[in-house]
């Protein structure tokens, strides 16, 4: 009898503990796909489910992390393009015309815009990273903010914690014996339900005098950038950037460590001392934004899409609806092309993209396959506007972690653009693979749980 009792309430717990996460699962904005693998998941293992949810299931948390104060941020202003006025739309900083703007190709050339961003700093270097690896390129980036910290340059440096497990520590700790701050994003040691284990800080910047950016996809680290590279070195994309679209980064970086740091700071762009011919827009996402503009805006312009749609990543996992919507826009005669690398580093990735890009592909897409290199780029090019920044064409990088993207419209940096992509699918063959069935099974199954991730 008492064994009886204690099975009973047992399973009653099970029912009301996976009411409650159902009934969380639906106050947060998330695909049916997602709420019903986690509630499958909760029914199947809720021992194991619960605690992973408390660490991992939440994606918004507006009262961890209060939204984005943009100084840029007066509505409905002119738009220049049908997506700037969908990002406006969603209260996102209008497009700056006039702006200077350099991509940066190449890791030669990333790693000497980085110092000289840092060198030519007179009065602050902010600086966000997800990775700052412990090797010669890591150790050179610390010891050039170490320098210009000793010369009397504030200098801020705020790192993810997990995408820093093991940084230069000797160099970290010179760099904050000359009273530079350096903080980590989202420590491990935090109350469960901050689900801060599943909200990582992708984002990548580098703001000097809160005039100049470096940003994109680069991480600090040999493997982005060197003045002596190797065949271990990846192809990515970053660029350089100065003019009043400065502050949007100004208004990322000072959002990011408000939180790390729990005080508040001030950053304001100084006036331009020259114009561009670039015309920019940049787009945050993350638990920090109010709803979903990146992912939401980017459906949209997949279905606007009338010539062309060009899409590089290192990882190919999309939500449904982008997956619908590449795969529409390829059934309408648009020329999709999505550009992976042939290997990456995330082995589970490469498994996961199979049955998407095969879907992708009899749609009437074409997959590249880029074999010189690990490939880490995220860019891309659609009709006459193109993006670049820190977001994967996946779930984690759309739906949860904090992220930007640049987007451009003046007809140069799209040109520019559309060049780098052209030199890049060069270099790649098309030959899908055919997976034989138990693989084709087991892809099935792993997607019908990504939308969990």
């Amino acid at each position: 009898m008492f064994t009886y009792i204690i099975a009973h309430i047992e399973v009653v717990g099970v029912i009301l503990v996976t009411l409650l996460m159902a009934f969380i699962l639906q106050q947060q904005r998330r695909s049916p796909q997602s709420t019903v693998a986690w509630i499958l998941f909760l029914v199947v293992l809720p021992y194991v489910a619960v605690p992973l949810f408390l660490g991992l299931g939440f994606r918004k948390q507006g009262k961890r992390y209060a939204p984005i104060r943009f100084h840029q941020s007066e509505p409905h202003q002119t738009a220049v393009h049908t997506l700037d006025h969908t990002f406006q739309n969603f209260a996102m900083p209008p497009a700056m015309e006039a702006q200077q703007l350099t991509l940066v190709k190449t890791p030669q050339d990333a790693f000497a815009a980085v110092m000289h961003i840092i060198d030519s700093a007179q009065h602050s270097i902010d600086c966000l990273f997800y990775i700052l690896a412990d090797d010669d390129t890591g150790r050179r980036f610390v010891e050039a903010l170490t320098a210009k910290a000793k010369s009397g340059v504030q200098v801020r440096l705020l790192m993810d914690r997990v995408g820093t497990l093991r940084g230069p520590a000797k160099a970290l700790a010179a760099l904050r014996a000359t009273g530079a701050e350096v903080l980590f994003f989202s420590p491990f040691l935090q109350t469960p339900g901050s689900g801060h284990l599943n909200l990582r800080n992708h984002r990548k910047m580098i703001i000097a005098d809160h005039a100049r950016v470096f940003s994109g996809g680069m991480n600090i680290g040999k493997n982005y950038m060197s003045d002596a590279p190797t065949d271990a070195c990846w192809v990515d994309l970053a660029f350089t950037l100065e003019g009043v679209a400065v502050q949007g980064f100004c208004d990322v970086f000072r959002s990011d460590w408000e939180v790390a740091s729990g005080r508040d700071i001030e950053l304001i762009s100084p006036a331009p001392t020259s114009a561009g011919s670039a015309t920019v827009q940049l787009i945050p996402s993350g638990p920090d934004i109010a709803e979903d503009p990146l992912h939401d805006g980017m459906i949209r312009a997949l279905h606007l899409a009338h010539s062309r749609i060009w899409i590089a990543t290192p990882y190919f996992v999309p939500t449904e609806p982008l997956s619908n919507a590449l795969r529409i826009a390829a059934l309408r005669g648009v020329d999709v092309r999505i550009m992976v690398p042939q290997k990456s580093f995330q082995h589970i990735a490469d498994f996961a993209r199979g049955a998407y890009l095969r879907e992708a592909e009899t749609a009437g897409a074409v997959i590249h396959y880029y074999t010189p290199a690990m490939m880490h780029a995220k860019a891309m090019v659609i009709d006459d506007a193109a993006a670049m920044g820190t977001v994967n064409f996946d779930v984690r990088s759309m739906l949860l972690n904090f992220e930007t993207m640049l987007f451009v419209y003046d007809a140069g940096s799209v040109a520019d653009m559309s060049d780098w992509f052209s030199a890049g699918f060069a270099q790649c063959h098309t030959n899908t693979p055919r997976p034989n069935l138990p693989r084709r099974l087991a892809e099935a199954i792993f997607r019908i749980g990504a939308p969990m991730l």
